[in-house]
């Protein structure tokens, strides 16, 4: 997720991302979408569905990285 955070053209902050998150439904905050980057936070699917269509990329390359 951070890879792909980092390379979006405008830049986006842990704190950005989680208000985009918010902004479709998903209540996630800075905090929990640092864990998620480090790896210490599990991401259900519904989870992984949402950050895919944020990010703009597939669940797969989610998945892959």
């Amino acid at each position: 997720v951070k890879e792909i955070r980092e390379r979006l053209p405008e830049k986006t902050s842990q704190r950005k991302l989680a208000d985009m998150l918010q902004m479709e439904g998903l209540d996630l905050d800075k905090n929990a979408v640092q864990r998620i980057e480090s790896g210490k936070r599990f991401v259900t699917d519904i989870e992984l569905k949402v950050i895919a269509k944020v990010l703009g990329v597939s669940y797969q390359e989610l998945l892959d990285n």
